[in-house]
Order: C-alpha cells, then structure tokens, then sequence
C-alpha cells in the first residue's frame, strides 16, 4: 500500500534533485551556512543526503551567544565540524580604528564597510576555487529576494549561484524543522525571525516585516549585507 502523499517530504526530495543536478553540472559547489531557520533544512539535507558539498559559516565576531550555541549543537547532531571563516585581523584593527566599535550605526556606508569586512570579505575567500555556491533565501523574504532564480551566474563573486528553497514559505521550513525535531536557533522563539549580528539584529514586533529586525535604522531596501542583491547605497537612508 503506497504511503500518503506528504507535501512537505515531496518539497525536501525536490530541493534534494535540484542541489543533485546543481552537484552534477557544478561539481565543486559550497554551501554558505547563515545558521538561520533556512539553514537548518539545508544542513539536514545536504549533511544527510549530499555531504559532497562542502559546507562553512562565517563568524564575524559579533554573533548572538545563542548562535554559537547552535553550531555546537550542530556538530554534535551531525558529527562532523562546521568550517567557521573569520575576518582578517589586520582589517578588522583598521575598521575599528576608523569608524569605533559600533560605527556602523552612524551611516549606511560605515554599515555597508563593518558587512564588507566582517562578512564579504571572508565569505570571497571560502568561495574561492568552488564553481558554485548555495544559498537559503526564499522569495517571500523580501522584494529583492522574490526576483531570486534556482540557479543563476552570480557576476559579482564570479560563480552560480544555487537556491533550492525559493518556494518554500516559512510555515513549510518550520514544518521541515519540527517534523525531524532540528536543533535551531532559540532566538527564534523570541521573535527573532531573522538572525544576523547582535548589535545590528533586533526582535520584530506585530505586524512587522519578517526582516524588519535587521539593520532596522535603515530603509527595507537596503537591508542587505551585500550577499545578495539590493538597491545602491545612493538610493537608500543614510
């Protein structure tokens, strides 16, 4: 007797096909681990069922205790080490030394400066030599993310750039999360539905954007690291 159709099981065999392609066609491919709810159902798969992918995250100094709790808890689940990228030091002392501590706060250019050198700059050289790299965004995320395709030439890294859960909505993440008893962040139980670093990620309260707790100073639009796309700087707050 055949066994019920399961909608969400049906989605993860989906995103399972389409990293096997993407694997097949880019056979050096990298997964970067953002340790969100999203990147729990992608660290399942691709450490249970595609472990060909490498796989890192990268530390930017500034994280929520609770986020290194999760990678803890990750590697034990899995038993394997997660690849944690760190900025370099040198540039790190030089961000610190030109803009203070918490100079991100005082522009959307200091911010855009403290991602670059905490988060794009490590993140350019774990990708480096891969052919292509895999991300968790999904399109109900934001504007920018909705224009987000499976697979597309990433120009600004100069790679793919892979995105099987696009269609996933949160319900079905939480839904893939509950069903195989996921570690996860705790902080999502605080509303915290996204979760970057502490200084530049809040709560979001009723009613709010599921991003809304990131660089919440600044205008949606420009509430990007730089990972993906947005609107220019010029067009946003300062």
């Amino acid at each position: 007797m055949a066994e019920p159709f399961n909608p969400i099981e049906h989605k993860a065999h989906t995103v399972r096909e389409r990293l096997a392609a993407a694997l097949r066609a880019h056979p050096r491919l990298v997964y970067a681990n953002s340790l969100g709810a999203e990147a729990m159902v992608l660290t399942d798969i691709i450490w249970t069922h595609l472990p060909e992918i490498d796989m890192f995250s990268i530390d930017t100094g500034r994280l929520h205790q609770e986020t290194y709790d999760l990678v803890e808890k990750l590697q034990w689940r899995y038993r394997r080490p997660l690849r944690m990228v760190y900025p370099d030091a040198a540039a790190l002392e030089r961000l610190t030394a030109a803009q203070g501590v918490n100079g991100f706060y005082h522009s959307l250019q200091a911010r855009l400066e403290c991602c670059r050198v905490r988060k794009l700059e490590p993140f350019g050289r774990a990708i480096a030599g891969y052919d292509g790299w895999v991300t968790g965004v999904r399109h109900e995320q934001s504007t920018t993310r909705g224009r987000a395709q499976p697979l597309e030439w990433d120009g600004e890294h100069g790679l793919y750039k892979v995105s099987p859960l696009l269609e996933w909505t949160e319900a079905e993440v939480w839904q893939y999360i509950r069903a195989r008893k996921l570690p996860y962040n705790v902080l999502h139980d605080r509303q915290f539905p996204s979760i970057g670093c502490s200084p530049c990620t809040r709560a979001i309260q009723p009613g709010e954007s599921r991003r809304a707790g990131r660089w919440w100073w600044e205008h949606p639009e420009s509430r990007e690291c730089g990972l993906h796309p947005r609107v220019r700087p010029a067009t946003a707050q300062a």
